[in-house]
């Protein structure tokens, strides 16, 4: 098989690759360069709107710069040559560094497949991944962005209060690789997803839609309700929280919750 181009083009173009046997190959590769103009795109790739993205863009670049001096090469090491010496990699660019990890963290792909956008190998990937992970954590703390992992700070947190102290409660699970030990096949194995899972639950703030607060990992067969209670949250006094069925009994003190039930038709 003959290898594949290595150059910038748009995801909407298509480089015709044929191999030996006369298969034809098509080449895409996301670039910030060619998803800003795209709006719907831009948000189902990002989770961020084209405006939202330039706001966190200068603080992502200055957690860059002090995660990764610019004097010091990626080792850690004194730089011996001048800054930009040296082949270009595919992500030079700060736009694409942050469009990389958003996306990573939205679709949640496979380190792979996620490569095959950027038009990197698997170690690639995962080399950018750990490189960047860290910086957008860093960006997002600078912007008191990040959500608490700290239930007892909850009820003081600038995400809880803005708008009014009301929240919704939500358990989130995604499917992980099936553990090879038997004891952890059964305990992350969730019936409800039919698949092997890690679960977190999440906190949002019903005014301005962002995430307040993020708990630990757990297996996903826990039930919704432990872990809640396991990560004991301190709420703001007389906010309100809405919850699924999920949550059903969890009543914190001093908070109003409200649980949709379902009507006559619907038990039907």
């Amino acid at each position: 098989m003959t290898s594949l181009p290595k150059q910038r083009i748009s995801p909407y173009a298509t480089i015709s690759q044929k191999t030996l046997s006369e298969i034809a190959y098509n080449y895409y590769m996301l670039t910030y360069a060619t998803l800003k103009d795209r709006p719907r795109e831009f948000l189902a790739a990002t989770g961020l709107t084209h405006t939202e993205f330039m706001q966190l863009l200068p603080a992502f670049a200055a957690a860059y710069t002090a995660c990764y001096p610019l004097d010091k090469t990626w080792h850690g090491k004194v730089r011996q040559r001048k800054v930009g010496g040296g082949a270009k990699g595919l992500l030079s660019q700060m736009e694409d560094k942050l469009l990389f990890i958003l996306v990573y963290q939205k679709t949640n792909p496979l380190q792979t497949m996620h490569g095959l956008h950027f038009g990197l190998c698997q170690p690639q990937t995962n080399y950018w991944i750990h490189r960047l992970l860290p910086v957008l954590q860093r960006a997002l703390a600078v912007l008191d962005m990040a959500p608490e992992r700290d239930a007892s700070r909850v009820a003081t947190s600038p995400l809880m209060l803005e708008g009014a102290p009301a929240g919704a409660l939500d358990g989130t699970e995604r499917r992980r690789q099936r553990p090879t030990e038997a004891t952890k096949q059964t305990a992350h194995y969730s019936g409800k997803k039919k698949a092997h899972t890690d679960k977190n639950v999440l906190l949002i703030n019903e005014y301005t839609h962002k995430v307040v607060y993020l708990s630990p990992t757990v297996a996903g067969k826990m039930h919704d309700k432990k872990a809640v209670d396991e990560a004991a949250l301190v709420y703001p006094v007389n906010s309100t929280l809405d919850k699924d069925t999920g949550f059903q009994g969890y009543e914190p003190a001093g908070v109003l919750t409200h649980q949709p039930k379902k009507s006559p038709e619907a038990r039907s």
